[in-house]
Order: structure tokens, then sequence, then C-alpha cells
């Protein structure tokens, strides 16, 4: 390789195994581990287990489960594995606003450790003051990152967290007799669509504020739609575009003087850490993920974690239990005057919690400062090098620098060749990359979104780069290798017509043989 040139996997090909589904791997009687019978003693002292279920809570048939020996099922997830990209494997940063960066592995073992990952949630306090601890130091924690007075790490997700912050301002609003008057949710175009439906799954109605020319929302935007209907103000700063709104402080007292609430969406602040604070913004809760700014793995949906948090006037309205300390003993706390009750079984996932208190215990303060500051650095490296590749534009740019991502614009190359976003996500694959467009609906026209984390070096940046370029290149010299992409991935193109039509949706696999195979 030339020095200094980036490097580019063009012969990169990923691992194809036509593997079936694990249901169609069901051999009748083949076991993976025989269990073996309860010793005699044992069921004359506690039963047979069967006996202690009430009668109507017991099944009549057994579970249709694959039957598969325990080799099969192994070589099963691993050629699965192989067919998969992720932060472990690629260079992740075309996952948009998902904040895919390297969890260090030692990390992962203190996660994976009996003492955390087998604990039971019904288990006495008395021994499980150490989890108990973890959860109590890392509340400590966020107080100081978010200048916040309470925090509750139950929730299982950031748009579970929402969801939390939606039921909070329902409440609060509730006790002071205004419940039903104030019914609205504001948001804006650009925050993270979960802060719109999380709060219409409470219940309100959702007002949408669009940008302005400078990507903005214009606070004379923000004052036509305030009212004594408002019950609060759920939005992401910086918004999706990477554009930090410096005036936000202006926005949460406009809410405010209203009687509303405000909620932050600090779902991505990896590039805010030990800059910015929760409380001189003026927000009343926000939450963070843990499995995004604080490393531990975003696990495709789940397992994940949401740190909510609080204002004092707010903190007897948090679901319970809170970890609280007296003396030198831990305990869960379920005495909370106003609490909205619990918001999940337990209290939360605990594995994750104790990888993101690793991670952060392993930085300090210092070290989480510097984790933005990176951030903040590639993401602006990568906006001056794709901006310069043809055919690739940042909108909204007017010379403004951006916090943790970005969301292009592949538009001028789509009207200039006919090749647009959806056509290079299939080509990068074939380098091994994944590119990511946008949240629907698409306000920025022919969008994708790259969002370096302080994970990645210069060089993976340059390659990921020299990927875009080589699809630019193509678009222009040769626009039919894009068309016809991927060459060489585990899937080409597919039909589309399956996922758009809920008629065909199959979410269980006798849903699938009902519908699709024994019509």
């Amino acid at each position: 390789m030339e020095k200094n040139k980036a490097r580019l996997r063009t012969n990169f090909h990923q691992a194809k195994w036509d593997e079936e589904v694990i249901f169609q791997l069901h051999t009748p009687g083949e076991r993976g581990i025989i269990v073996p019978k309860v010793d005699i003693e044992i069921e004359k002292e506690v039963g047979n287990g069967l006996s202690t279920i009430p009668e109507n809570m017991r099944r009549k048939e057994a579970p249709q489960l694959p039957e598969v020996g325990q080799m099969r099922v192994l070589k099963h997830y691993l050629r699965m594995s192989q067919e998969t990209l992720g932060a472990d494997f690629n260079i992740d940063i075309g996952q948009g606003t998902c904040t895919m960066k390297y969890s260090p592995k030692i990390n992962d073992a203190i996660a994976r450790n009996p003492k955390a990952s087998e604990i039971h949630p019904n288990q006495d306090e008395e021994t499980v003051q150490g989890a108990l601890e973890v959860i109590y130091n890392m509340e400590g924690i966020f107080k100081e990152i978010s200048g916040l007075d309470r925090f509750s790490f139950q929730p299982s997700s950031g748009s579970h967290a929402i969801l939390v912050m939606a039921s909070i301002v329902r409440k609060y609003h509730d006790l002071k007799g205004e419940g039903d008057q104030r019914n609205e949710i504001i948001t804006t175009i650009f925050s993270h669509p979960s802060d719109a439906a999380a709060a219409a799954v409470k219940g309100f109605k959702i007002i949408t504020i669009h940008q302005g020319p400078d990507g903005l929302v214009d606070i004379e935007s923000l004052k036509k739609v305030v009212s004594n209907r408002t019950a609060g103000l759920f939005i992401t700063n910086p918004e999706d575009t990477g554009i930090f709104n410096s005036k936000i402080a202006e926005f949460t007292k406009v809410v405010h003087d209203a009687g509303g609430l405000c909620g932050y969406d600090q779902a991505n602040a990896n590039g805010l850490l030990g800059i910015t604070r929760t409380k001189e913004a003026g927000f009343d809760m926000c939450f963070f993920n843990l499995h995004k700014t604080f490393s531990s793995p975003h696990g495709c949906g789940g397992p994940a974690g949401g740190a909510i948090g609080v204002t004092s006037q707010l903190q007897d309205i948090l679901p319970v239990p809170l970890v609280e300390k007296t003396g030198d003993r831990y305990h869960l706390n379920y005495d909370v005057p106003y609490t909205i009750g619990k918001t999940r079984a337990f209290y939360g996932v605990f594995p994750v919690i104790l990888r993101a208190y690793a991670w952060i215990m392993s930085l300090g303060a210092e070290g989480l400062k510097t984790v933005s500051e990176i951030a903040v650095l590639n993401n602006n490296y990568l906006l001056r090098k794709i901006t310069a590749i043809k055919g690739a534009t940042s909108p909204f740019s007017g010379g403004k620098r951006r916090i943790e991502q970005v969301r292009y614009s592949f538009d001028n190359m789509f009207k200039e060749t006919g090749i647009g976003t959806h056509d290079v996500t299939y080509r990068m694959a074939d380098f091994g990359f994944h590119m990511w467009s946008s949240h629907h609906p698409f306000v920025v026209p022919e969008p994708f979104t790259i969002e370096p984390t302080e994970s990645y070096s210069k060089v993976e940046l340059d390659e990921y780069i020299a990927g875009l370029q080589q699809c630019s290149d193509e678009a222009y010299s040769n626009p039919e290798i894009i068309r016809g992409a991927p060459h060489q991935s585990v899937v080409h193109h597919i039909d589309y017509s399956v996922s758009d039509d809920p008629k065909k949706w199959a979410i269980t696999w006798r849903a699938y043989l009902k519908k699709h195979v024994n019509k």
C-alpha cells in the first residue's frame, strides 16, 4: 500500500452459509442437554415444580420448540455470527445515530462475572450489596455529569426512558390538577422520533416544529405553539443534524414560563461530556443511553439501559424502587410519595449498568471530557473530507462545525447520475461497511448519517472515506456496478414488498408457516 494512501478492502467477501432458520434444523428426539430428574428427597421437600403452578396457568401442550443437538446449535449460531457486521468487525461509523464504539473486553469480563450476571432480582438485599453499591455510585456520577438531583436506571432503553419522561410529565400535571388541560408535547423534526412516539403512547398530542434555513428551530416558532395546553418540550440537542443549539436555555425558559416541563433527550451525548450539562440548559429531566455514550454494546434493541434523571421537584415521581444508602448499607426504596410505579419488571439490566460503570471509572472525569473532544475532532475531520467528495453535501452547513454526527446528502449525485443513498448503501457492503440513511420522513433528500466516536483512528476514518469516494467515482463513471451491488455480501437485493405489506409480516415461525408456507 502506498504511503499515506487510505486502504480500501475491495477484495472483501463476507461469509455466506445459506443457513436455515433454527426451526428448520428441528429433528424429533434430538437433545442438546438431558436435564436430570429431581432427587426424590428434594421433590418431597419442595414439590415437583409443576404442582405449585395454578392449573389455569399450565400449558395444555408443550411449547413447539426446535429439538436440535448441542453441536449443531453451536455451528448454527457461529455461522450466523459470520454473516453479521458489528463494531468489533468493521468500521461501524455509518450506523447513523447509534454511537457505535469499542467496549474494552475487560469490561465485558466484569459484566459476565457470575457474581454480576447470575444474581437474581428476588435475592435478599443483603446478598446484593455490591450491586446496589454500583448503582448508587453510578447515580452519583450521573448527577455530576448532568447537574440533576436524582437518577433511576430502571428503563431498559432510551425510548423506554422517554416513555418514563412522558409518564412523569403526565403525573406532574395530574398532581397540579391540570392533567386534562395540558395535553400537548412539543418536539422538533430533527429530534429523535421516539420523543414524539413515546409521548403519543401516553396520550399526548404531538406538536412538531420544523427547522429554519440554518437547520435550527427558531425561538419564535416555539413561542407560536406554546400555550396553556403545553405539557412539555422533548428535544434532542444537538439534533440529528449534529448542530448544537446554543440558545437552548431560552427554549426551556419559554416552556417554563407557560407552565410546562422540559425533557432533554441525551441519547447521543458523546460530544458533550464534561463540556455542557443538562442543568445549565434549564431542563427538568433528561436521559442518557448506557449502551451508546457509555460503551455498553448497542445490542440491536437490547439489552440496553436508559438512565433517567430529574430535578428535586420531580424526584418524588420517579419509578420505584430507588437505591438508597443508610449508614454503610444499601437498600431499595419503594416508599416514593407520588411515584409513577414500576416501569418494568425488577430494577434494570444490571450487567449493562456494571459495564458502563467500569468504562466510566477507568476514564475518570478528565477521560470523559477527552472522549468528547476526540469524538468532536473526528466528526469535523469527516465533515471536511466527505463534503469534498463529488456529489456529497452537508445541508445547513453555513461554516458551522458539528458535534457528534452529521446528516449528509447525496442529492446532487442522485440528480447528476441517478445513483442515490440506497444504491451507495448496497455498494458500501462490498467493502465491509454499513451506511445508514436517516429517520423517516427524509427531510434531508438522499440522506446518510455518519457518526464517528472517539474509538476510531484517522487510518480507519480514511478507509471509510475511501469507500465513499469509490462509490462517488463509480456513480459518475460506471453507475451499473453500483446498481448491481452488493456483489460480495451475504444478502443481495431483497423483495421490499414483504416488509412494506403488514399482511405479509410474520413475527413468529408459526405465523410464517401459516402465511407463507401452509397457505
